[in-house]
């Protein structure tokens, strides 16, 4: 597929949403902007979700991801689904008892001021790398594949991406991004349930006995209870992945600002339930086609794609689907589905942080009617500008797998919101307030020593996502020393 037609192709989706753009954001309120009016339905609020949390890293890195890890991330997409359940039946119904409009409000009301800055400050930090992280993906693959052959540097690429995101959601925000998310998740979906329908065929399997074919059995070990020191272990890596879901979605402005449109409580539990149960199957397919096109590589003399000297898995699928010989209409799919998956993510992302910033941080909702839409304007400039930056930097310090390297920051970042909102929830004690960013920041540090020892430190045991949950109890711990202070 030639540049100019990926080009062209991605300009008529713009197109489309621009056109619901229009339509979602005629009264560019902040009330709007920032909670759709609260009359989102929630199986479109659920649908679109898919496509949110699954991401460009998930379209692409994850089958990139298979011939490392074989289907193991299956063990941390079982932990988020018990982690959906955490979601929907503890922490939603304190968000809609308190009506907050920035999940962190709630940290402001138990413990005070110092807490909800420092939940909100690790959620900004969590956001951007988030977003850096999934548009990164994709800017790279569309410079691979697109401006490289007209000289365009990787900068101008970052930012037409980000320009494109920020035109369509500056009116109506989170009202907009609820009904282009559904139409994103409904590109993603379609695109890799045909994506394998070429991909078996090209490799001339009968569909009905596809699954004993020998030569994908090396890819489909799922469950590894083998040694408990093992990074891979089920037990790590189910917990987790209940964890990880606990904080990226359920302590996650971005995630949680979408179930807040819903009309009631009981509208967005059952928007979480329905989602998290899709979510399964969809991951297992996503597993699947990377396990087909590691076989499909390997039969055809297709090497994984090296980009900067590095071999980068996460541009096999790219690699096959626009270089490949299984023609035009795999080239179509694939871009459709790259552009559905990465910005169902990013644009939320882009709006979640400026509500955030302009909710936690600068207070909006008590100043002027007038200043408030002029504030949030400003700031949301702002905030893609920030990713640019960080979108850009990360070209020069990113040698992995992207959603290895995601899931692991979020255990760093979304940590000290953890044991801050679970401090709050299980406990009734109270804090010295002022204390809080420093017992977060010591967490954090504590966390990154410990995950930093060589294995042979700790009898062989290589920690993994767990961290998350390690990090959360720093915290948690730290915050009952500030208790017994003030006790006494």
């Amino acid at each position: 597929m030639q540049p100019l037609h990926i080009l062209l192709l991605i300009a008529v989706y713009f197109g489309i949403l621009m056109i619901i753009a229009h339509f979602t954001g005629k009264s560019d309120s902040n009330e709007a902007f920032f909670k759709a009016e609260g009359k989102s339905p929630w199986y479109v609020v659920a649908f679109g979700m898919v496509g949110a949390s699954l991401s460009g890293v998930t379209f692409i890195s994850v089958p990139g991801w298979v011939r490392d890890s074989q289907f193991s991330y299956m063990q941390v997409v079982l932990g988020y689904l018990l982690g959906y359940f955490v979601i929907a039946f503890i922490l939603l119904p304190i968000y809609y008892r308190m009506n907050v409009t920035s999940i962190y409000q709630y940290l402001n009301n138990r413990f005070g001021n110092v807490s909800y800055k420092t939940g909100a400050f690790f959620f900004f930090i969590s956001r951007v790398l988030g977003a850096s992280f999934r548009l990164f993906l994709v800017a790279t693959v569309l410079q691979y594949f697109v401006f490289e052959a007209w000289g365009v540097p990787f900068a101008v690429t970052v930012v037409l991406s980000i320009l494109l995101i920020w035109i369509y959601t500056a009116r109506g925000g989170i009202k907009t991004i609820v009904w282009t998310d559904t139409l994103q998740t409904l590109f993603m979906l379609g695109s890799v349930v045909i994506a394998i329908y070429f991909v078996v065929n090209e490799l001339n399997w009968e569909w009905g006995t596809m699954l004993s074919e020998p030569s994908l059995q090396p890819y489909t070990k799922t469950f590894f209870t083998d040694s408990f020191l093992a990074t891979n272990y089920f037990w790590k890596s189910f917990l987790g992945g209940m964890f990880i879901t606990i904080c990226m979605t359920g302590l996650d402005q971005d995630m949680m600002q979408k179930n807040l449109t819903c009309k009631s409580l009981r509208d967005a539990q059952k928007n979480v339930l329905s989602y998290s149960f899709v979510f399964v199957p969809v991951n297992l397919l996503f597993l699947f086609l990377g396990a087909l096109l590691f076989i499909y590589a390997e039969q055809n003399g297709i090497s994984v794609p090296v980009l900067d000297g590095k071999e980068k898995t996460d541009l096999l699928f790219p690699e096959i689907a626009l270089n490949g010989s299984m023609g035009l209409g795999l080239s179509i799919i694939f871009i459709l589905g790259l552009i559905a998956a990465a910005y169902s993510s990013a644009d939320s992302a882009l709006t979640s942080l400026t509500t955030s910033f302009c909710v936690d941080f600068l207070g909006i909702e008590r100043k002027e009617a007038k200043q408030q839409k002029t504030l949030r304007k400003k700031v949301h400039v702002l905030i893609s500008v920030l990713l640019i930056i960080v979108i850009i930097a990360f070209k020069y310090l990113l040698d992995s797998s992207v959603i290895d390297i995601l899931l692991k920051a979020a255990s760093y970042t979304y940590g000290p919101l953890l044991g801050l909102f679970a401090f709050g929830i299980f406990t009734k004690k109270e804090i010295r307030d002022r204390w809080v960013w420093l017992v977060a920041l010591i967490s954090v540090i504590l966390t990154y020593i410990l995950g930093s020892l060589p294995p042979e430190y700790l009898g062989g045991y290589h920690f993994n996502y767990e961290l998350l949950i390690v990090n959360g109890a720093f915290t948690f711990l730290g915050l009952l020393i500030l208790v017994r202070r003030q006790q006494h």
